[in-house]
């Protein structure tokens, strides 16, 4: 079975897609958990907004560089360096978060800490998804991949910062 790839403008469209749907996604969670559940802002609930927002950030930030790679041809995408700090920087974010909405937590009512504790979950899994492994499968390519490995591939940053790490390394 060949794999179907998709043509220069598919591709083009899908990448701005990503980019754009990551962007609206922060808005939408926040109206969703603020406005439409009425969740209080609260300390919790407030940390774990702006961690899945940060990472939703930079998601559509990233998707934004791919697409312009894609354009000009580049060999890879342009300013990609500037997400090598983003990771650690990411993964302190998420610990430190986590230890500002736990000390936010006794004696407080379940709605002014159980949405930060859900959009931290969110957050913690786009974590992984840019910088670790693909977990959103959304395409029949995505799901054929994953059903015939069994495995969950390096994400699309992963594999490019990597990329970018052994350019840097050679010369």
């Amino acid at each position: 079975m060949t794999p179907v790839t998709r043509s220069r403008p598919e591709l083009l469209r899908r990448l701005r897609t990503l980019t754009l749907l990551e962007a609206a996604n922060i808005a939408l969670i926040g109206w969703a958990v603020f406005a439409a559940l009425g969740a209080p802002f609260s300390t919790a609930n407030a940390v774990g907004f702006a961690l899945v927002a940060g990472l939703l950030l930079i998601g559509s930030g990233y998707w934004a560089l791919k697409a312009r790679q894609l354009r000009t041809g580049a060999r890879q995408p342009p300013a990609i360096g500037v997400f090598r700090p983003l990771r650690p920087l990411c993964a302190v974010a998420l610990a430190a978060g986590l230890a500002v909405m736990v000390s936010a937590l006794p004696g407080r009512p379940p709605s002014d800490w159980a949405p930060g504790l859900v959009l931290y979950g969110l957050g913690l899994a786009e974590y992984v998804n840019y910088f670790h492994r693909q977990l959103m499968h959304d395409t029949a390519a995505d799901w054929r991949r994953l059903l015939r490995t069994r495995r969950l591939r390096r994400s699309h940053l992963a594999e490019d910062l990597r990329a970018h790490r052994d350019r840097h390394v050679r010369t």
